[in-house]
């Protein structure tokens, strides 16, 4: 896993743009449909249909996942980075 980190901007019309974000996992193209995990779980939605949706980006809170399920479950269940 790489720690690099970049944001760069592709386009520009007005006040908006279109952009990459890099991450250590791959990159974005922004703007992007980013489903957000709430507590280890994408609400509103089955996985069958995040799966359909082809999010390159879910959103987790770290603090909700330190305090339940917590850091060793996840670890246990092999991260978080988990292809869909």
């Amino acid at each position: 896993m790489s720690a690099t980190f970049g944001f760069e901007i592709l386009a520009r019309d007005g006040r908006a743009r279109r952009a990459r974000l890099t991450l250590a996992h791959g990159s974005v193209e922004t703007p992007a449909f980013m489903p957000v995990g709430t507590r280890a779980a994408v609400k509103g939605v089955t996985m069958d249909q995040v799966r359909d949706l082809a999010p390159d980006m879910i959103l987790a809170n770290t603090y909700h996942l330190h305090v339940r399920p917590g850091e060793a479950l996840i670890a246990e269940a092999g991260g978080l980075w988990t292809a869909l």
